[in-house]
């Protein structure tokens, strides 16, 4: 009984479920439907992709230029574990201006080709679009409906009971068998193509049914000049399939011309678009066969229930991804590594929406994207034919990831500690990512930029390039007015290479190459994390197989390209982040006292700066700003040569912009002046190296065999600079110690 019970509580929740969702419809129903909302039930597959894409939202996100809008339909709406689209927001705004480049058309005319190097994201591009059409399908506004045809028994029509007690009436005087049981159903014939509903309406009065009811509700009459909503193509003006089309045309004859007895045979399915099912979606891999088929089922006996107006009448299902596709987005795979003749059709298809098959002519509605790789695209430009696919393809660029904590996003959704079997240590991934981003970036040209910062760029290292674009920061041993003249060419730097066919992104390392790197430095035995240091090892034996990576084979030019540099470069990232983290975890100074001693210096160069007297905080008297003070801490943090009086004006104009790009935010000093906190905690450290050599040597003993030759106060502390490791940067005993051990190493031996 109990086994009953939890069936029937489901079949209540999937039957309250079918009729909530409104699954089987008749054709009236529909049109109610219709009526009710018809900007949702007249969309074709580029608006419903639009409108998918606006269902989940966007929001704005730091970008080189500034900040760049990115939409949320990226971020793993489904329960992919990878799903996640990072970055690539110049991508995003590509396709969604070119699916309203579609919409205002009023026809899907061009095929959306992605291209860039091998393992850019292309193909996680259109999952994520992919899967967020499959998830707003679900929901009530993404409700899809099609065609299909029934016909109710023989005995039911002829029998005794008679045909009035069993079909149901929706209204008016049209009766229905779309709701018929069953039992009471010879033949359900779905259409393969999805055929819109309102297919079933002849042209001319569907014109007319869809700008009266456009009209109604405000939305003009869908010619985009007396409303928003443009109608298109394919909804005003598009046909039955032939199937469709033959069983239409046969009914209305046998019933000598009697459309609404046609209409009872018409039965309206929701469906769902589904990526497993190959419904509303195909991914079309580079192949030698057709993309579409056409079978005649009338010669085969099992469908012999079909009506007698139909056993005269020659039908044919078509199959293929074509057919499946159809109403939502089709994706080819790699394209142009089909030959030529095998996706020629796409010159006719991309223009007309038609393909021919040999029985007839399939009228399609849906998005086509495909993607190809920078080679085989450089080849595709040199065959004759280029010039006729140039005007029917929309060329989107796909280059790597410039931004190494957008590649680092990457990693970390894959590279987990279930994924690999072990803990993470904190920055494996990140050394990753430094180093995949470096071996992408180019050296700039200074010729395109003006006179006096042409040696400003000239000078720039790959390393510093690397924090430009990804924080805004500038090499310390620049000027504050250098400085700032740098960081204003941060958006150009990251634009210059657009227009050239070898841009930057176009090469280096790929993100399924540095996954690969990432799992084999899981298994080193020397280590019991997933350590950084062995994923530097990993990194050192990809830089000697030059047969085997390209990108290995680039010219170093000034820096860039020397991609064992790039393995060092990126140990001292390491380094870097590794010995501030102990020494906060040391506790010896905290964040707040620097904060504080920052705060009180700006307060006193803002006076400085305006001339003003400040208030004493002790005798409440107003002096004037402590020279003494701040001239001590700009022995610090002061670039050398700067200028003081230069260099206090700067802060302050600093402090002025920061407040006028951030009205709402508070004034934190350290995220205006990162540099300079770096410079006050390694000044201090510096001082206290003999301290804390003895404190790290302290955490060394005690995680292993000396753990009692500490004193319990030792101990302690070492208890408390381990724990907050752990809570705050996430580090497990193991790592925490081969980190302080590669420390000590490195920087205090």
């Amino acid at each position: 009984m109990e086994a009953r019970r939890y069936l029937q509580d489901i079949g209540s929740q999937v039957s309250a479920d079918f009729i909530k969702n409104r699954s089987i419809l008749s054709f009236e129903e529909y049109v109610s439907l219709f009526f009710n909302d018809p900007r949702v039930q007249a969309r074709n597959a580029a608006q419903y992709l639009h409108d998918v894409m606006d269902h989940y939202g966007t929001e704005q996100v730091p970008h080189p230029s500034g900040t760049i809008r990115r939409f949320k339909v990226f971020d793993a709406t489904s329960s992919d574990r990878d799903g996640r689209v990072a970055g690539q927001e110049e991508v995003q705004n590509d396709i969604y201006r070119l699916l309203g480049n579609f919409v205002r058309a009023g026809r899907i005319n061009k095929l959306i080709l992605l291209h860039g190097p091998n393992g850019s994201a292309k193909s996680t591009l259109v999952n994520a679009l992919k899967a967020g059409m499959e998830d707003y399908s679900r929901q009530p506004q993404g409700a899809l409906y099609r065609l299909g045809w029934v016909f109710p028994s023989e005995k039911l029509i002829k029998g005794s009971i008679g045909f009035g007690e069993r079909v149901e009436s929706t209204g008016g005087d049209v009766s229905s068998y779309a709701h018929l049981d069953a039992e009471a159903i010879d033949v359900r014939m779905p259409c393969e193509l999805n055929d819109h509903p309102l297919f079933v309406i002849p042209p001319p009065e569907r014109r007319k049914v869809l700008e009266s009811a456009l009209k109604k509700k405000g939305l003009g009459t869908g010619d985009g000049e007396s409303g928003d909503f443009i109608l298109s193509d394919y909804i005003r003006d598009g046909e039955m399939c032939h199937k469709c089309r033959r069983i239409y045309t046969a009914l209305l004859n046998s019933y000598a011309g009697d459309y609404l007895k046609v209409l009872r045979h018409v039965q309206i399915e929701r469906f769902y678009i589904s990526r497993r099912y190959q419904v509303g979606t195909v991914t079309v891999e580079p192949q030698m066969s057709v993309d579409a088929i056409a079978q005649q089922i009338t010669a085969d006996r099992t469908q012999l229930n079909l009506p007698a107006a139909l056993h005269g009448v020659v039908l044919y299902e078509p199959h293929g991804p074509l057919v499946h596709a159809n109403r939502g987005l089709i994706e080819y795979a790699d394209l142009l590594k089909r030959p030529l003749e095998a996706f020629k059709y796409l010159l006719g298809f991309s223009e007309t929406a038609e393909v021919p098959l040999e029985p007839f002519v399939l009228q399609l509605d849906e998005v086509l994207i495909a993607s190809a790789n920078e080679k085989h695209l450089g080849a595709f430009k040199e065959l004759p034919d280029f010039a006729s696919f140039k005007g029917r393809i929309e060329l989107v660029r796909v280059p790597y990831l410039r931004r190494y904590k957008l590649e680092q996003q990457v990693y970390d959704a894959q590279i987990t500690s279930t994924s690999v079997g072990k803990h993470v240590a904190p920055h494996a991934t990140e050394v990753a990512a430094m180093w995949a981003v470096l071996t992408r970036l180019k050296k700039p040209i200074p010729e395109r930029y003006a006179t006096e910062v042409k040696e400003l760029v000239d000078h720039i290292t790959p390393q510093e390039k690397l924090h430009l674009y990804e924080e805004s920061r500038a090499p310390a041993r620049l000027s504050l007015s250098n400085t700032k003249e740098l960081k204003k060419l941060r958006a150009d730097l990251y634009d210059e290479s657009d227009a050239y066919p070898n841009y930057e992104g176009r090469a280096g390392a790929s993100a399924r190459e540095i996954k690969t790197a990432l799992f084999n430095a899981a298994q080193n035995p020397d280590f019991k994390c997933l350590n950084p240091l062995a994923v530097l090892q990993e990194l050192e034996a990809i830089c000697q197989d030059k047969s085997v990576y390209e990108f290995l084979q680039q010219e170093v030019v000034d820096g860039y390209h020397d991609h064992e540099e790039f393995v060092r470069a990126a140990e001292g990232e390491y380094l870097e982040r590794v010995d501030s983290e102990v020494r906060d975890s040391m506790g010896l100074v905290s964040e707040g006292q620097y904060r504080e001693l920052v705060e009180r210096y700006i307060q006193n160069v803002s006076h400085w700066v305006r001339g003003e007297k400040m208030r004493n905080r002790v005798t409440g008297e107003n002096e004037r700003p402590d020279e003494q003070r701040m001239a001590e801490l700009e022995a610090i943090v002061m670039p050398k040569g700067e200028d003081a009086g230069e260099y206090r004006r700067g802060l302050i104009a600093a402090v002025g912009a920061h407040r006028l790009d951030n009205p709402d935010v508070g004034m934190d000093y350290s995220v205006i002046f990162p540099d300079m906190f770096k410079r006050l905690r390694d000044h201090y450290f510096e001082d206290r190296k003999r301290v804390l050599r003895k404190n790290k040597e302290n955490v060394l003993k005690y995680l292993s065999e000396e753990k009692g030759t500490l004193s319990s106060r030792e101990q302690a502390q070492v208890e408390s600079t381990l724990k907050t490791m752990a809570e705050r940067y996430g580090y497990c005993e193991h790592c925490a110690k081969d980190a302080i051990l590669f420390l000590m190493k490195k920087r205090y031996g």
